[in-house]
């Protein structure tokens, strides 16, 4: 019966709902991307579905229905746990209760505090054998975001750079437009379309005037909100980020000390001006920025420097993951602008050292990926 455990067919049922629930990954947000398959009674699958976006009905729902009377008896495969609370949709435990299938299988448990166990202890209580743990690493891995959110109450910090072979992001005169080649830039914008969030220092905007848009190749661009680090409010009110995007806000992040009268003239531009930190501070404090971010529904926010931006991300460990572009020129200038600047490591030992590293030859650049701290999946298992 396909209500009975299988190993080698409960593998292969999850690795179909984690595949469905890649399809929706970058468009959930604040949500977690989640994939859902039923299976019958005799074992043939009888529904499938996967989160498309935030308020969108959740994938064991859209699995259920497409089952009908076939989840009676049968198993729910599903990537996470599913929810009890109520959001902008009904909770999905009960509906999964009252559909008749007899045995759920869920790759792990929601860390979300509104959900973490009170899922599964529902569905225990109304009689369904419910099993958790099958391919865990794999299905956090895809929310890797959303669960650093739900342990550290901020977002998933990821430092994007594109440099030369000695380490250049521009000339000494700030041309940086392009160090990498196409195929290269079309992959930093497909990665943009699965953030939330971008954030540059106000020297890359006084400098390069970006837009700071997910645009990837065949898809409509997704609105991102967008941050500048501006402890002065130097920001021109006719830079290309301020006018609202879709909705979509720009926050510029400053301190106590920054102009009134400049707050004014940005705010009027369309742009939301952030003050952080007491009074006399030179620098926006980046963990209370962090967690700002991280209250207004950012799971993943994208750094792209420039290189003080960096070196401050780094220097406080607040960066979980770097994606370095290597492109092959030399700019071979001792003034030109670094991909890091006071990351402040005396030694060797000292220096922060990426770890789960890969490389990717994307054109004829070369990306290295790799985590500066160990991954929130790394503590789980597969099941």
């Amino acid at each position: 019966m396909g209500s009975e455990p299988n190993r080698e067919g409960d593998f292969r049922w999850m690795g179909e709902a984690l595949g469905l629930a890649a399809r929706g990954e970058g468009r959930t947000s604040p949500n977690p991307a989640v994939g859902a398959v039923v299976v019958d009674a005799r074992g043939a699958p009888a529904g499938r579905g996967w989160h498309e976006r935030a308020g969108a009905p959740h994938a064991e729902v859209l699995a259920l229905r497409e089952a009908g009377e076939r989840s009676r008896g049968g198993t729910l495969y599903v990537t996470l746990e599913p929810c009890a609370h109520y959001g902008r949709t009904p909770p999905c435990a009960p509906a999964v209760a009252e559909a008749g299938v007899a045995r759920v299988v869920a790759a792990v448990e929601d860390p979300d505090p509104r959900v973490s166990g009170a899922g599964l202890r529902l569905l225990r209580e109304a009689g369904l054998r419910v099993e958790v743990g099958l391919r865990a690493r794999e299905a956090v891995r895809l929310n890797e975001p959303f669960f650093v959110w739900a342990k550290e109450g901020r977002p998933f910090v990821t430092l994007k750079v594109a440099a030369s072979l000695d380490g250049r992001i521009a000339t000494r005169g700030g041309e940086s437009r392009w160090i990498t080649g196409e195929l290269a830039r079309a992959w930093a914008h497909g990665f943009r379309a699965k953030v939330d969030a971008i954030l540059v220092g106000v020297e890359t905007v006084l400098k390069d005037d970006p837009l700071l848009t997910a645009r990837p190749e065949g898809g409509e661009g997704k609105p991102l909100i967008r941050v500048v680090l501006d402890s002065r409010l130097r920001t021109p009110p006719g830079a290309r980020i301020l006018p609202p995007d879709r909705g979509v806000v720009t926050i510029i992040a400053t301190t106590p000390e920054a102009p009134r009268e400049r707050e004014e003239l940005l705010r009027k531009a369309g742009a939301e001006i952030l003050r952080l930190g007491p009074g006399g501070e030179t620098r926006v404090p980046l963990v209370p920025l962090l967690l700002a971010l991280g209250e207004r529904g950012v799971r993943h926010l994208l750094v792209e420097g420039g290189g003080r931006v960096h070196g401050a991300f780094l220097r406080e460990g607040l960066a979980h993951k770097v994606l370095y572009f290597l492109a092959p020129l030399l700019i071979g200038d001792e003034g030109a602008p670094g991909a890091v600047a006071g990351g402040r490591a005396p030694r060797l030992g000292e220096a922060p050292r990426l770890i789960e590293v890969r490389h990717e030859r994307i054109g004829d650049d070369l990306l290295i990926e790799g985590y500066l701290k160990p991954p929130v999946w790394a503590a789980y298992g597969d099941g």
